[in-house]
């Protein structure tokens, strides 16, 4: 007989990249709990960190949008934010859940495997993202008149 494997079947941990200033705060985060955000301090020590200007713009990173789908088929749009301001919109998730550790650092196109907060294993794959600087363009600046720079 024949065995078909799923995603399901293997343990993805992709390499994440996470930014200098965020990894530095959710390090101070993790300490700060103590002892309930192992995975979080799990996912920081396997992240490659980079200076803030050279995370890719489509990395999750904190208070990014981040649209994923799950092995279940469900779609979902999120926004991962620290935990004091987790609760400020239904669509936010505090870096603390496992959702929200399993996203951060991920890039767009990134699958990885994670454990629901009911216990089960499911795999998410990270669709789109868009951070702050996207989210909130700054206007053009006025053509009449000289920058101030």
């Amino acid at each position: 007989m024949d065995t078909v494997s799923t995603l399901l079947d293997f343990n993805l941990r992709p390499q994440i990249v996470i930014g200098e200033t965020d990894h530095r705060r959710l390090l101070a985060l993790v300490l700060s709990v103590s002892g309930t955000a192992l995975a979080l301090l799990s996912e920081l020590e396997r992240a490659q960190v980079l200076a803030d200007q050279d995370v890719p713009a489509d990395v999750v990173r904190m208070d990014s949008r981040v649209d994923y789908r799950t092995s279940e088929g469900d779609a979902r749009q999120v926004r991962l934010a620290w935990p004091d301001a987790a609760d400020a919109a239904p669509d936010t998730v505090s870096v603390l859940t496992p959702l929200g550790t399993a996203l951060i650092g991920l890039h767009r196109g990134q699958s990885i495997t994670w454990t629901t907060e009911d216990g089960r294993r499911s795999v998410l794959t990270v669709t789109q993202v868009l951070n702050m600087e996207q989210q909130d363009p700054e206007p053009d600046p006025d053509p009449h008149y000289p920058s101030a720079a």
